[in-house]
């Protein structure tokens, strides 16, 4: 009981405060082990593609083992202190794992940025949440990138996160974080990041495969409760549901896609290089920057759905158990 109770305590500080910029943020220590372990192994491990290939795997075994037993090893030294001490720091570790006020902030940026028709600003402040190139992106363009990311981190960014939390506490949860961190930064299949990483991306398919499609079906159950199109959701989910270059990126996008009545997707640049990929949905309206703030109740009322039903299923194996 003690879990549930710091996950929902955690989800409703993250809720109410977001992530303050003056607050250290974990998820920025885990970025800069990677980064500082990546600039050694390549410079140590750069003589063939093999090699890299080893050394991105190293890079990935070091980042697992940091980012499950440091949060371990502080819980359990704080529960031999007191167990209302190890709940206070799970329930800020919970809470610091939390994106989704930040994400509907970072979102709403761009937004704000539209509505002002401020469009360099917002292909700006679209750059700081999207990895593909914004300089040219149009306004329409520039509010599908906006919509695609609020989608898709509903997974990796709320639901995912909740679903290793309620499985193995904050240690699970920030090990899940780990892998997702390190899927942004080298997850890449281009000619830097093609090998070295190659098995931080793999490993993050893996990660999300069940989470995904769980936030995929819940996000048609919020569309439902939103009064938005959840049948042209459903349909959408099922026809277009992989019509990405990752196996669980679309599971999400399609819904919000479908619900919202516009096409997502298409292909884009990325450092430089275009990247084809399909469309995702159908063209039955244009996108509008008001989608941003639809697909953003979408984000909420997904987030709700899913920790009342993972709090259900958790009390119910704790009423078996008994």
């Amino acid at each position: 009981m003690m879990t549930l109770a710091a996950i929902t305590a955690g989800f409703i500080l993250d809720l109410l405060f977001g992530d303050p910029h003056w607050l250290p943020h974990p998820i920025c220590l885990i970025g800069n082990l990677i980064g500082f372990l990546e600039k050694n192994l390549r410079r140590i491990f750069a003589f063939s593609n093999t090699a890299l290939l080893l050394s991105g795997g190293f890079m990935v075994l070091i980042v697992l083992l940091c980012t499950y037993l440091v949060p371990y090893f502080i819980l359990y030294e704080a529960e031999k202190i007191s167990v209302w001490l190890a709940f206070v720091l799970e329930t800020i570790m919970f809470y610091q794992i939390f994106a989704t006020k930040c994400l509907r902030e970072e979102s709403m940026k761009v937004y704000d940025a539209l509505q002002k028709d401020d469009l360099a600003d917002a292909r700006v402040k679209l750059s700081w949440i999207v990895g593909r190139d914004t300089k040219n992106l149009t306004s329409e363009e520039v509010t599908k990138g906006a919509v695609e990311t609020v989608a898709e981190n509903t997974a990796d960014g709320v639901i995912a996160p909740m679903f290793y939390m309620f499985i193995g506490g904050a240690p699970l949860a920030f090990l899940y974080k780990g892998i997702n961190t390190m899927d942004s930064m080298v997850g890449y299949k281009n000619d830097k990041y093609l090998y070295f990483g190659r098995c931080a991306a793999k490993l993050d398919d893996i990660a999300n495969f069940i989470p995904a499609r769980i936030s995929g079906m819940v996000m048609m159950l919020a569309a439902y409760f939103l009064n938005f199109d959840s049948k042209q959701a459903w349909k959408t989910f099922w026809r277009d549901r992989y019509n990405h270059l990752s196996p669980n990126s679309a599971m999400t996008e399609s819904v919000a896609a479908g619900a919202l009545n516009i096409q997502l997707g298409g292909g884009h640049f990325y450092f430089g290089k275009w990247v084809p990929k399909d469309t995702i949905g159908d063209d039955i309206r244009p996108v509008v920057a008001e989608d941003i703030v639809a697909v953003n109740n979408l984000l909420y009322m997904s987030a709700v759905i899913s920790i009342l039903l993972f709090a259900l299923i958790y009390l119910l194996e704790i009423f078996i158990a008994a």
